[in-house]
């Protein structure tokens, strides 16, 4: 049974930091890309970062390249992303996928206010 569990989550200032953690199971991890996705309040969901499954490839959606960073761990099976200079616009919940596994976890909330 595949399973994503997302965490790390919650309310941080403008310019501050969090990571977040994604831990997968229930398929092969470290033969499937990773994506993070973001839905913002009122807004449908958005892709915003995609790492291989080596590790070694990266892309992010331009409002967040330069200040976000996923990443991966296969032995232990997680994926991160690490959001710096965080904004409000950034508000939302955070979800990770496993590129081409039809599932989806139940997120992460992410605030970034004063």
């Amino acid at each position: 049974q595949v399973q994503l569990v997302e965490s790390g989550g919650g309310l941080v200032q403008p310019g501050g930091s969090l990571r977040l953690s994604c831990a997968g199971s229930g398929f092969i991890f470290r033969t499937v890309a990773m994506s993070w996705f973001r839905q913002r309040p009122g807004e449908g969901r958005e892709w915003i970062a995609r790492i291989n499954s080596f590790g070694t490839d990266t892309n992010y959606v331009d409002s967040v390249r330069g200040r976000f960073t996923i990443s991966r761990d296969n032995e232990a099976e997680i994926a991160y992303l690490q959001m710096n200079n965080l904004k409000s616009e950034d508000t939302g919940v955070y979800y990770c996928k496993a590129v081409g596994v039809d599932f989806w976890g139940q997120g992460t909330q992410v605030t970034v206010s004063k």
